[in-house]
């Protein structure tokens, strides 16, 4: 029985191989270039890109559980059905795939509506799959580090609804759950979709404060211009991937990323202790600074 993971050398990719190994599970890792692979002894190195099927057949075969994660790329919607077509040839029928919380909601923002979109390729296909609906990573602040230390301006604009901030190193640990649940299961389980979150829903007023409080000294919420963040993200990234920010830090403000009822309690007891908090991922990187 063999795990293929995608996204593999990528922060959440990367630590769900290292828990599949803790594990004692057999772990394939889909990379472009071999020669920058770093993983545990014993993981199966595969060269293979999600827009070149004749490089992903050998990848696929043999697996028996896949879990999909795609970049937030101009093709990643493309990305994602080829890998799922191929694992439907393959004979793979487990899998875990990493959407987006409020996929069906925010259907304006791209990269949201096509995570959605393969939730329902997902789903029309008939894979025994968890889809793992992230909310907003707490590691996305480690771009405004700057702003928040030398300026004492927390910059991102979430606005007032709040949103279920998580730790990606919570996300990795509950994927790397669900595939070997999935994978070491006798029968095929039924879909499954699983919001992840964290323990509080924040404002940007209440990160501002946990800022402030962690560094002992004012931090202000810089307020809710998406235009302003559109432009600002505009000098260092493709003015599609700017634009699609945008579009997402204003459905933050309308809708926030609110958790269902009982989220928070059912990630507990699936990872068997609390969740990371802000407040412990704002602290840890003050302390690194």
């Amino acid at each position: 029985m063999t795990i293929l993971v995608t996204g593999a050398t990528g922060t959440v990719g990367h630590q769900v191989v290292e828990h599949l190994v803790r594990r004692g599970a057999r772990v394939r890792a889909l990379v472009r270039n071999p020669a920058k692979a770093d993983f545990p002894a014993g993981v199966d190195i595969a060269a293979g890109d999600l827009l070149d099927p004749a490089s992903l057949r050998p990848a696929f075969s043999g697996v028996s559980t896949l879990f999909l994660l795609n970049a937030v790329v101009p093709d990643e919607f493309t990305q994602a059905l080829i890998a799922l077509n191929l694992a439907r040839e393959a004979g793979i029928e487990r899998l875990v795939y990493l959407s987006v919380i409020h996929s069906d909601l925010y259907v304006n923002v791209p990269h949201f509506a096509g995570k959605f979109g393969v939730e329902r390729m997902i789903e029309q296909s008939g894979f025994s799959a968890t889809i793992l609906r992230p909310a907003y990573f707490m590691s996305n602040d480690l771009t405004v580090r700057e702003a928040v230390f030398g300026y004492g301006v927390y910059p991102m604009p979430v606005g007032g609804k709040g949103l279920a901030m998580i730790d990606p190193r919570d996300i990795s640990e509950i994927a790397a759950i669900e595939l070997m649940r999935r994978d070491q299961a006798s029968g095929l389980l039924p879909l499954e979709r699983i919001n992840l979150v964290g323990p509080d829903t924040l404002t940007g007023t209440d990160i501002a404060a946990i800022w402030s409080e962690v560094l002992h000294r004012p931090v202000v919420y810089g307020g809710d211009d998406t235009a302003g963040f559109e432009q600002t993200l505009g000098k260092f990234m493709p003015g599609w991937m700017a634009y699609d920010m945008r579009l997402m830090s204003e459905r933050f403000l309308s809708d926030g990323m609110i958790p269902g009822t009982g989220d928070v309690e059912r990630l507990t007891a699936l990872l068997g202790r609390p969740l990371r908090s802000y407040r412990a991922f704002a602290s840890e990187i003050a302390a690194a600074a």
